[in-house]
């Protein structure tokens, strides 16, 4: 059984930690969706460089609620629409490589479940990424970034009631 994600508690991801704390501060968005047969499956996309595989993510959009920017991400990374959780599931960090000069930056990613309702044929960025919706085993596979890999494996285990490691 399928249940819908407690927004109670949020899981940090073993990266995260007081010492690597960020400075800097993302909105991102966990998709995802019950397929026919009932099972969850969450939708990755590619980062536009390296073509790693990433969840929806980007930085605060000013005049928009934590939630609403997470959700604009989907929509212009993945061209997705749906319900998105009004607080966060988990956070993750990593160090963000700017483009305009090559630096990075440590940020931490707040997350947001999305339930996905509908999927768009078109959207603002869908010739710089690819898009795929995994079962989770594959998910975490797929993924390099191991907070954010501890991250929607509590996701799962907490919406379906089993360990997915």
């Amino acid at each position: 059984m399928v249940r819908e994600p407690e927004d109670k508690r949020i899981s940090r991801g073993k990266n995260f930690s007081k010492e690597r704390r960020a400075r800097h501060i993302q909105y991102g968005a966990l998709p995802y969706r019950i397929a026919e047969t009932g099972s969850l499956e969450l939708l990755l996309i590619t980062t536009r460089q390296t073509k790693q595989w990433i969840i929806p993510k980007g930085w605060p959009v000013k005049g928009l609620k934590p939630a609403k920017s997470a959700a604009r991400e989907a929509y212009e990374e993945a061209g997705i629409r749906g319900a998105i959780s009004a607080k966060p599931i988990g956070a993750f960090s990593y160090d963000k490589r700017l483009e305009e000069n090559g630096f990075t930056v440590p940020c931490e990613v707040r997350v947001f479940a999305m339930s996905v309702r509908r999927q768009l044929k078109s959207w603002p960025e869908a010739y710089e990424r690819d898009s795929r919706w995994f079962e989770p085993i594959n998910a975490l596979s797929a993924l390099k970034d191991e907070g954010l890999r501890d991250l929607i494996a509590v996701f799962v285990e907490r919406t379906t009631g089993r360990p997915c490691r």
